[in-house]
């Protein structure tokens, strides 16, 4: 098992392979990935088991081609896959460096909405530590990005801290704040078992437009007018702003490294994380590493 309260100053990996499967949440296409281990500064690869020649993605944010309602990468030769934010997001928070995923479908399996599933897959073995230190991103400067009424922004910080808002038009999900510090192991315990969340009311339309496909109450919270529709309601009382806060730790590891710095997201999501790594790398004064 992984001791996450432990956190290793060498870049890490699992030691052995994995496997999972599931459903995509928007294509509703059964996928099958497996997660083998990989050597120091390997990073977080993709490969598309499907497609015969060039189908190696590399997990990082200058490939990010799409956002909508997800986020997914894509190489120069056109090979994607989506809806990877949760894994990422499991990866970060279990401190894997580099791993090789090889997956045979276009969209990463959704499992129960949350990361626990891959958490708990990967803490099912041991971590393997390698012979090169980590590489930590600090943040040097203020980052921040807006559009419309809605924002993200980085500042530096002592420790990776994340401080995030949201505010629906739903008296079921209104307005909630979470704020939290990522020590101690409490990313499996506070934010892993987090789930996606969508609207009755928008499911038609979303389905209309060929997303949402393989979206159910196995995989989601499922927000009416009058009451939340899972039978089991929600896991957390704030669930709903746990999620948006393992969402942006996923697309967050897009920088290809761990982050020292404060992150603050206020009624954001895929699109505004992306654009805050662009601007974040869009000078070398606003950054180091350590």
């Amino acid at each position: 098992m992984i001791d996450i309260l432990k956190i290793s100053n060498n870049q890490q990996t699992i030691v052995k392979p994995l496997s999972i499967s599931g459903i995509g949440l928007h294509t509703g296409i059964d996928v099958s990935m497996k997660l083998f281990p990989a050597e120091s500064d390997y990073g977080i690869k993709f490969i598309r088991k499907d497609l015969n020649d060039n189908n190696v993605i590399e997990a990082i944010w200058s490939n990010v081609t799409s956002t909508k309602l997800s986020t997914t990468i894509s190489n120069k030769n056109g090979a994607s896959v989506s809806t990877i934010e949760h894994l990422m997001s499991a990866l970060s928070g279990l401190h894997i460096d580099n791993i090789k995923i090889e997956i045979n479908g276009p969209e990463v399996p959704i499992m129960d909405g949350s990361s626990i599933k891959f958490v708990n897959l990967i803490d099912s073995t041991s971590i393997k530590k390698l012979d090169k230190k980590r590489k930590i991103l600090k943040v040097k400067k203020n980052i921040k990005v807006e559009k419309d009424n809605s924002s993200v922004e980085l500042k530096p910080n002592n420790q990776f801290s994340i401080n995030f808002e949201i505010d629906f038009p739903s008296k079921l999900v209104s307005q909630q704040s979470c704020q939290l510090q990522l020590v101690n192991g409490n990313y499996k315990t506070d934010i892993a078992s987090a789930r996606t969340f969508g609207f009755e009311k928008d499911v038609d339309l979303l389905r209309s437009n060929g997303l949402a496909l393989g979206g159910s109450l196995e995989n989601a919270v499922v927000v009416g007018e009058t009451k939340i529709l899972n039978s089991d309601g929600l896991r957390f009382e704030d669930e709903f702003v746990r999620h948006k806060i393992l969402d942006s730790i996923g697309d967050l590891y897009l920088a290809g490294s761990p982050i020292q710095g404060f992150f603050l997201g206020n009624k954001s999501g895929h699109h505004l994380n992306n654009l805050l790594l662009r601007s974040l790398f869009s000078d070398k004064n606003n950054y180091d590493y350590i």
